[in-house]
């Protein structure tokens, strides 16, 4: 007698059989194993906890204080932040000079390096070469791409004076605040770019060719084919290049720290926090709280990304 399809066993969900086949390799793994497992993970999450969370805890405590590194620790309240945002002129300037390193990634090195990475997925001649160049700046630290700006950008012996012919009166790029940014965006866009092309690139790899050729013989042309069948199909890497672009336009230091440590017209967030802490004034508690601001900003981000991760990944 056969059973109906109501009493019939249902099939065991794939997230049981997924557990199942988890504990047969564990149970497959001897104590010497578990053990060397253990170490392996405890070293790095004991040093993340000691040295992102911890610090990040103390940063944030510290923010509600007037701590100077020498004095008792006193609490204050939110008094920092009322100072940060009322009477600390650099605070709005550095704001300012933040987003115009967001809106200069975002805008214009991003697109370059979907350009970029779109021409280099055709095969065209020199391919491998070309990928070298471009992703080269991405190999170089921020600092250093900061002393090769200095270099190009110098005022008395600056490479692009001379291809100018500016060699009498020479235009000083770094050291006037109403165009020196400018001058460093274009640095940064030219790191910014190999490594957005690198992200895209492996993106384009993973296109599936079946539908460029359904597509081609649809008679769909090349401005087609790009933004209704590849660029839809990149969600994902847009995704990862948004929160990396932020967070880079975020956390840039390095490059105007090597210029003129971040003075006249190259404030930063992340160099006001250097400034405040460890510079003469020493307000631990001060340079906390903007350190406590731009932590909460780039969070917000990250955030919005892993919801996107864990989202995909349910689905």
């Amino acid at each position: 007698m056969t059973s109906s399809p109501l009493t019939a066993e249902a099939p065991a969900p794939r997230t049981t059989k997924v557990r199942g086949r988890r504990r047969r390799r564990l149970s497959k793994l001897t104590r010497r194993d578990v053990a060397v497992l253990s170490v392996l993970l405890a070293i790095p999450t004991l040093l993340s906890l000691a040295l992102i969370w911890a610090t990040t805890a103390a940063s944030i405590g510290l923010s509600f204080t007037s701590y100077n590194g020498v004095t008792d620790v006193k609490w204050i309240g939110t008094r920092n932040y009322t100072q940060i945002v009322t009477i600390y002129e650099p605070f709005w300037g550095a704001v300012r000079n933040n987003l115009l390193w967001l809106a200069v990634l975002g805008l214009i090195a991003t697109p370059l390096g979907l350009f970029f990475a779109f021409l280099l997925d055709k095969q065209i001649r020199f391919t491998r070469f070309y990928q070298s160049v471009f992703y080269m700046p991405v190999v170089l630290s921020l600092a250093v791409v900061g002393f090769i700006a200095q270099l190009v950008y110098s005022r008395d012996h600056g490479a692009l004076n001379v291809l100018l012919g500016n060699a009498e009166h020479p235009t000083d790029w770094l050291g006037d605040p109403k165009i020196n940014i400018w001058a460093v965006l274009v640095a940064a866009v030219w790191r910014h770019t190999g490594y957005v092309m690198i992200l895209y690139l492996a993106g384009l790899k993973a296109v599936d060719p079946a539908l460029k050729e359904a597509a081609a013989l649809d008679g769909a042309n090349e401005r087609q084919l790009f933004f209704r069948v590849i660029f839809p199909t990149l969600r994902p890497i847009n995704i990862i290049v948004l929160v990396i672009t932020v967070i880079e336009a975020l956390r840039a230091f390095d490059i105007v720290y090597a210029i003129n440590s971040g003075r006249n017209g190259l404030e930063l967030l992340s160099v006001l926090v250097t400034q405040n802490i460890v510079g003469e004034a020493s307000r631990i508690g001060f340079g906390s709280a903007i350190a406590v601001i731009l932590l909460t900003t780039s969070i917000g981000f990250v955030v919005v990304y892993l919801s996107q991760i864990i989202r995909e990944e349910r689905q």
